[in-house]
């Protein structure tokens, strides 16, 4: 998307480490979001290592390092929505846009502006996606994908788990999990 906030990563950052407890091929993930996401005694086993994120929801670990080092979701001081139960998660660690605004947003008005909303942000040079998103990218593909699947759930008026409209399916939603702008 042309409205991101964070520069396209080099072709070059892509990287082939996978997480030592899932398997999952990581992300690189920039030292500044590290140091900043991490609490304050995590934050002491830091090293000059490279960071990859883990977007898979079934795995404690959010981020593994080259030198075998890796934090869990305890060692963050966010939650991180790709590893929390469905339902209310925070999508937009900049300004706030959560599952649960969206569904009553689109159960409401029959549509969200969350994408929107975030865009007008974005605009205006106030996001900081690399700083406060655990993954450190923006989180504009993450939103879409958010109201997309949410709309999709409120319009099938059941959902696969059997509960009524505004909740989630249980495992096949997770398809947004690592989307992104880039």
């Amino acid at each position: 998307m042309a409205d991101c906030c964070c520069a396209k990563p080099d072709l070059a950052s892509k990287n082939t480490a996978v997480c030592p407890v899932s398997g999952t091929s990581g992300m690189v993930v920039e030292p500044q979001t590290v140091k900043a996401v991490l609490t304050n005694v995590a934050l002491r086993r830091v090293s000059a290592a490279a960071h990859q994120f883990c977007a898979d929801p079934a795995c404690d670990i959010v981020y593994f390092a080259d030198d075998g080092t890796t934090y869990s979701k305890r060692d963050i001081r966010v939650p991180v929505w790709q590893k929390e139960p469905e339902g209310a998660r925070t999508v937009c660690y900049c300004f706030g846009e959560n599952e649960t605004d969206i569904r009553a947003e689109i159960a409401s008005n029959g549509k969200s502006e969350a994408v929107e909303r975030v865009k007008a942000h974005i605009k205006a040079g106030r996001c900081a996606c690399e700083v406060r998103n655990p993954r450190g990218t923006c989180c504009l593909g993450d939103v879409g994908a958010t109201v997309k699947r949410i709309g999709e759930s409120l319009t099938q008026g059941t959902v696969g788990n059997g509960q009524t409209h505004g909740q989630f399916r249980a495992t096949s939603d997770v398809s947004d999990r690592g989307a992104s702008c880039a």
